[in-house]
């Protein structure tokens, strides 16, 4: 399986999905003007991944804003890599926000009260 990285844009995160080493980052801004267009290739990808994923995967959200339309395909992504844990394997989600964002502690602390994933918030 290949790895995909995707670079950040005035719009777009920069993504990095490691299959390797079980690792995912979704870091920047986040309000593309075609949101499907934009997350389908890294769905695409954790649907493959999800076909052999590793014991540990871990997902990095360094998200300084990001639109409704994000934030639906944020969960959708987390609710389909939850399934990693029904089969025994663990998935670990670090969600980093600036000291002084409320807003995007909010947003993480909300993404962990919708999920069974392993959730840390974390200040940057």
């Amino acid at each position: 399986m290949k790895n995909m990285k995707i670079e950040s844009t005035e719009d777009t995160p920069e993504v990095v999905m490691d299959a390797k080493n079980g690792f995912i980052l979704l870091a920047g801004k986040s309000y593309p003007e075609d949101v499907e267009k934009f997350f389908k290739p890294i769905s695409n990808w954790v649907d493959e991944y999800l076909q052999s994923p590793k014991e540990l995967t871990e997902i990095v959200f360094k998200l300084e804003y990001f639109n409704t339309s994000t934030s639906k395909k944020i969960l959708e992504m987390l609710l389909n890599l939850e399934t990693i844990v029904n089969d025994g394997k663990q998935l670990n989600v670090k969600w980093l926000y600036s000291d002084d964002d409320e807003d995007m502690k909010n947003a993480g602390k909300k993404f962990l009260s919708l999920t069974n994933c392993s959730f840390e918030l974390e200040k940057y």
